[in-house]
Formats: C-alpha cells, structure tokens, sequence
C-alpha cells in the first residue's frame, strides 16, 4: 500500500484535538450513547475469544491500527520535510488527553510510563531526604511500592496503610499517617489489585492541610471513567496509554499542577524542555562565554520530558482518544458498571468471595479464587480471558463487551 502526503495529512495528521466544548456538543447529539455490539466490529480480539483483562493491556482498535500504518508508510519514507507532522501530532494528542482530565495542556509532559513519571516526580522532589517522610498504601501499584520500600531501606521515613479486612484503604488510617513532615502522598486512583478507588478529594485536603503533596496514579481510571483533576485538587498524576487510553507501550503522561512548579528542581534533563538554544561556538554564531545558552520552558514539560517518544503510539492515540471522549468517560463507565454488577452478584454464589467494594465504581472486579489451576482451565476451554494470579482473579470489561461475555465467563465457573 502506498500513501501520498495529501492522504497522510487527511488522515494521521488531521485526527483532531477535541475541546472539551466539543466533547459536550457529542454528547448533548447523543454521540456519547454506543452500543457494545456496535464497537465490537472494531476490535479484532473478539472474533477470536472474550477478553475480559483490559486492565492488563487494551485491545488496539482497527482505527487506531489504521492510524499507526498510516505513520508506519509516513516513516518509510525517510525524508523528513517541515511542517513536521509528528510535531503536530504530539500537540493533538497532548490537548485531547488534557481534555480528557481537565487540565491545562501546559500542565501535561510525555513520558514513558506511569513508573517514569511518578519516579521523576518523587526525585523532582528531593526524595528520598532527611527530616521528611512518604506516605503511601499497601494497594498502591507495586512497582512503587517497590520505589518508596528501597527509599525505606536507605533510611528515608516511608509510611505504607495496609488494606482493611474488607480491601479498602481507610482514610482514617491515612489521616494518621500523614503529618507535617510529610512531603509527598502517593496513591493509585483505582488500585491494579482489585479496584479500589480512593476519596481522592478528602485525602487531597487532608494532605494539603499538613503541606504535602498528592501524586496519583490513574493508570486504572482514565479513559474508563470520569477524572478531573480540578475537581480532585491532585498535585500531579500519571498515566499509560497501553491500558484504558486503548494505545500501546512506550508512551504516558504526567500532569503537573502549574502551582507546584515552583517548588520543584530539575532532576532529568533533555532537549525537550528547552524553549530556546543557542551556539556560540560555529561560524556566524553571536559571541558566548559558553558554547551554547538556553532557556526552558517553565511548564511540566520543561520538567520532565527528555527524549524522543514512540511516535506508533501517538500515533494510535490520535484515533483512540477522539473515540473516548466521543463516547462520554461517563457512558463508558457506566457500561463496564452494569457487567460488574451482574459478575458482584453471580460469582460469591459460585464461591468466588469479592476483593472489590460494591461501591469501587472502577473498571475491575478481583474475586479471590480456591483452585487457580482449575479456574484457568476452565475459562481456557470457554476462551475467555481475565487475570488469574495467585490467589486473585480480575475482570476488567471495557466498552465491546457484553452481557453474554460475562455470562460466558459465569457458565465457564459454574
């Protein structure tokens, strides 16, 4: 297949960076309304099996595919020509997902995972350090729980609230935890484990009051319900696109309040953080003490992006998120709500006891399971896939799946 610029630039390209003027426009047409049956059609997997473990990685729809050929051909060709339409890309992309949550575009830097952000985040902050101390729980996700156990082990005062016997995180116990001295909260919005979603909002006064800042890990909550970080007063979250956001690996976000920028240092650096550079070095360069002076862009990008990303994910999240806010975050998580309720109800009849508070509102299900063994076995003979890991078994359900898909996973169990 060939494909000449003039259809490049009406395709990839031209995949717009929706306002949140017209997600609402959508959705007053009725545009945010869908039916699971309709969407089907646009994800291959389900020809081929039920797949009910999109909070481990999303299906990619045939849209988003289509728009990552179209870059794939674009790069192929190897001459690059201004405009760039990667630049543009990248700038459509960062305004829908900004759209998306509420917040400033300025607010949004590209990094490479939920991890990378919340990494750079913590050092950004002088952490670990002395006189100063962490709290976070023992539902957070576990590669960070991992980053603030080895700051633990280096000395740094780390506080972890354990779940309570019905997998809750109270906020009570976080009240405890957090003093003064603490410099930084970091949570998971909806916990990976088993869909526990936060009070955000009350934890985010809670911590302001003693001066600290909230990080939020909404890796398991944007894309499949509403987020707003106004609303929520969060510091800063992350975000992959490989899950809910219906993209691939290799390329998240981070939103950085605008506030928080000035009690920040620099810990990473890269060329795009830099508003201007300039050689004092070459022929026809103006005179410099230094070889080359610059300036940086005082924004969470100016922080925090360093390199260049994967261009096939924007690429994809150019069709994927126009699709999500067409559809309404809140109709999609009503969607995965009715399934969640019918597999609440139907699997403790079955023995499988719930590790999701009925009220979670989030995208998973996790239900503790006797005999893993046996229950992969049956779902691998009935083709439907959810989490099974140790003693725990997750369901996600995203927009095309059905009610009969989750019956099929019931007749499986029963």
């Amino acid at each position: 297949m060939t494909i000449t610029r003039r259809q490049w630039m009406q395709g990839l390209a031209l995949a717009p960076a929706l306002t949140l003027a017209d997600a609402r426009a959508g959705a007053e047409q009725g545009k945010a309304s869908f039916v699971p049956e309709d969407l089907a059609g646009d994800f291959e997997v389900v020809r081929r099996e039920i797949c009910l473990d999109n909070a481990r990685w999303h299906p990619m729809s045939r849209g988003a595919r289509a728009q990552v050929d179209a870059y794939m051909t674009y790069k192929q060709r190897g001459v690059w020509q201004p405009p760039d339409l990667i630049d543009r890309l990248q700038t459509g992309v960062k305004r829908n997902f900004a759209t998306l949550i509420n917040a400033d575009v300025r607010e949004i830097a590209y990094v490479t995972s939920t991890t990378a952000g919340e990494t750079m985040l913590a050092a950004s902050l002088e952490l670990p350090g002395e006189g100063v101390n962490v709290v976070t729980d023992g539902l957070h996700f576990e590669g960070s729980l991992y980053l603030y156990g080895a700051m633990r082990k280096q000395g740094m005062d780390v506080r972890c609230v354990r779940p309570t016997p019905d997998w809750r995180i109270d906020l009570e116990d976080m009240q405890r935890a957090i003093d003064r001295k603490t410099r930084l909260v970091a949570i998971s919005l909806v916990s990976f484990v088993n869909g526990f979603r936060h009070d955000v909002k009350a934890l985010c006064d809670l911590a302001h009051a003693h001066g600290a800042v909230v990080y939020v890990d909404a890796v398991q909550a944007v894309g499949a319900m509403p987020v707003d970080v106004r609303a929520l007063g969060v510091d800063a979250m992350g975000s992959a696109s490989y899950k809910w956001l219906m993209g691939d690996f290799g390329l998240g976000f981070l939103y950085v309040n605008q506030g928080l920028i000035p009690r920040l240092r620099r810990r990473v650096y890269g060329y795009r953080q830099l508003d201007r550079f300039d050689y004092h070095a070459f022929p026809g360069d103006a005179p410099g003490t230094w070889p080359a002076s610059w300036s940086q862009h005082e924004d969470a990008a100016g922080y925090f992006e360093i390199g260049t990303y994967a261009n096939a994910t924007l690429a994809a999240l150019s069709s994927s998120l126009p699709q999500i806010l067409n559809l309404g975050p809140d109709k999609i998580q009503a969607h995965a709500q009715t399934l969640i309720a019918l597999l609440q109800r139907e699997l403790p009849r079955l023995g499988y006891v719930a590790m999701t508070p009925a009220d979670a509102g989030s995208p998973i299900a996790t239900f503790i399971v006797r005999n893993a063994e046996d229950t992969r076995a049956r779902l691998r003979r009935a083709g439907v896939d959810v989490s099974v890991q140790g003693s725990r078994m997750r369901v996600s359900p995203s927009i095309y799946n059905t009610r009969r898909d989750v019956e099929k996973l019931l007749e499986a169990l029963a």
